[in-house]
């Protein structure tokens, strides 16, 4: 299974069906837990996990700075948009404040997580021969 497919699944939470009734669905997850899940999942040591997560999330931030777009099949995709400049307010003084313009990242759902709407998401673990793109 590649690497990615694994930290996909890593990230999102089981579905409520797969918890106990005593458990309840995190409401945050960490970059800790993602090692954590990752290192349970293959069965690699948490040293090298960690390696990997930090690796991909390096080469993310690098590419998102650089404006590049970041498709994730199956995932979403990350985009790097120009923000106007703008005339905000002082909540405080009621002063009005110039907005710089800049840039922010959007992140876009794929499609199988759009697909479930705020619903339980599905996470196909089965190897595929579609995933080779790393």
């Amino acid at each position: 299974m590649p690497l990615l497919s694994i930290i996909v699944a890593c990230i999102l939470p089981p579905p409520d069906s797969v918890l106990g009734a005593a458990e309840k669905r995190p409401l945050e997850v960490i970059k800790l837990d993602i090692i954590n899940r990752v290192a349970d999942k293959t069965g690699v040591p948490k040293m090298k996990a960690e390696q990997a997560v930090e690796a991909l999330f390096h080469s993310m931030k690098e590419a998102l700075t650089r404006g590049e777009r970041i498709e994730l099949r199956g995932f979403g995709v990350f985009v790097v948009k120009p923000r106007k400049r703008g005339v905000g307010r002082n909540p405080r003084t009621g002063e009005e404040v110039a907005i710089p313009s800049g840039k922010t990242i959007r992140f876009k759902p794929g499609k199988e997580l759009q697909a479930h709407n705020g619903g339980d998401i599905e996470i196909d673990d089965s190897p595929d021969d579609d995933d080779d793109e790393f």
